[in-house]
């Protein structure tokens, strides 16, 4: 027992647990982005399971969350490509509508044309 050095074992436990804490924060993260969620402190502390104060108090965690949480707000989210796409559409719509539009007046026309040579027939069987 002589050899047992209490601040050597608890400077091993220590290590052992920031390892630990860094697996489960590395783990969160990559779920999460796998997930497509968005990536703040309180998505990953709940999913590795740790203390939001344990990410906020080690400086690679937090800048690695910042980090993430800054890049997720410049990418548009879902909601805003499909408005987008929507703008976008809207133009193509508009011009397929015009199309068939003119093709229906056209039809009409013709419709209209049919009906007077046919109610001339009719006047001259009269």
């Amino acid at each position: 027992m002589s050899n047992f050095n209490r601040k050597e074992q608890l400077k091993k436990i220590h290590e052992s647990r920031k390892a630990n804490t860094a697996l489960k924060v590395d783990g969160a993260i990559k779920r999460l982005i796998k997930a497509n969620e968005s990536i703040n402190f309180n998505s990953v502390s709940k999913e590795a399971g740790i203390a939001k104060a344990t990410l906020y108090n080690n400086e690679d965690f937090r800048s690695r969350i910042e980090k993430l949480r800054n890049q997720q707000s410049q990418v548009p989210t879902p909601k805003q490509v499909k408005q987008e796409m929507n703008e976008s559409n809207k133009d193509a719509l508009i011009a397929s509508l015009k199309r068939k539009n003119q093709k229906l007046e056209q039809e009409n026309k013709q419709l209209r044309k049919q009906l007077k040579v046919a109610y001339a027939d009719v006047y001259k069987k009269l």
